[in-house]
């Protein structure tokens, strides 16, 4: 059982260079997290030996209404290009604000863990371009055992129903994307989006990387893991609520083209998203 007095130390309010504010969540054991209220989004997520486990490019950008390249973009509510939004929806270029008063979680996601309560309303401007009223609420926790967890309240405080898919943007950090396999999608169906979204099934044992990847795992295994030979470090990652995978690496080619990434970066980063894209999620009026 945590106290208030030790929750407190456990979260600290920063602000960043550009003055937007930062929440850093620490664990007795000295393992880190740093939220940014830009975007709702988790920056930096450390082990208790100060290893970083996220990627973010050298090249980065911090200043809305930029998202930033890399740790973990919330897309919502709209994920990729599908739809008439901009790229992987706005959520994740928009000001969040500390949800000082949030509806009650399980006990079991507050008890022993250091944690933050986030909140995203729409602006007029959302509102032009995606005409509904929204409450976004996200609690961000590291627990004892440095583990991290995220999980998304999203109700509808409209009169009519809408629908929306999502993704954790998950950014890893890893040795070598040669020498790394992700494993659990086998045999599963996805949706290749270098192929105009075509369908096709996994036939590897495991997922490894040759060369540009951007897929969709549809209605995959609630647990993927992700396997780096040379740091001997697996990243296991748990769904609830989130039927889908995304895996994404530029490769060489890609990464020339994009601005806010280096060109040999696509080595050291890998995407590994749960996501609900294929069967799009709809909420009722108060749901």
């Amino acid at each position: 059982m945590t106290t208030e007095s030790d929750k407190r130390t456990a979260v600290e309010v920063t602000k960043d260079k550009n003055g937007i504010g930062q929440v850093v969540l620490r664990n007795p054991r000295g393992a880190s997290a740093r939220v940014s209220l830009h975007g709702g989004q988790v920056l930096s997520w450390r082990t208790e030996h100060d290893e970083e486990l996220l990627f973010t490019s050298s090249k980065a950008i911090f200043k809305p209404p930029k998202a930033v390249r890399g740790g973990i973009p919330i897309c919502f509510p709209q994920f990729g290009s599908r739809g008439l939004l901009e790229q992987h929806g706005f959520a994740r270029n928009k000001i969040w604000v500390i949800d000082e008063n949030p509806p009650p979680l399980h006990p079991n996601d507050s008890n022993g863990k250091a944690y933050i309560d986030l909140l995203l309303k729409p602006s007029e401007e959302d509102m032009k371009v995606w005409p509904h009223s929204f409450e976004f609420r996200l609690r961000v926790s590291l627990a004892e055992d440095g583990y991290l967890t995220m999980i998304s309240r999203i109700r509808n405080i409209n009169c009519k129903p809408f629908s929306f898919s999502f993704a954790y943007r998950t950014y890893v950090s890893i040795s070598d994307i040669s020498e790394v396999r992700v494993e659990g999608l086998e045999t599963f169906d996805y949706l290749d989006n270098l192929c105009d979204k075509e369908r096709f099934t996994e036939q590897g044992d495991a997922l490894t990387f040759e060369s540009e990847v951007d897929r969709v795992y549809l209605s995959s295994l609630d647990v993927i893991a992700v396997l780096d030979h040379e740091r001997k470090r697996t990243f296991t990652i748990r769904r609830d609520g989130l039927p889908d995978v995304g895996v994404w690496n530029p490769w060489e080619k890609m990464s020339k083209s994009i601005a806010d990434f280096g060109d040999e970066e696509y080595k050291r980063m890998l995407c590994v998203d749960g996501a609900a894209v294929e069967k799009p999620i709809t909420l009722r009026p108060g749901g």
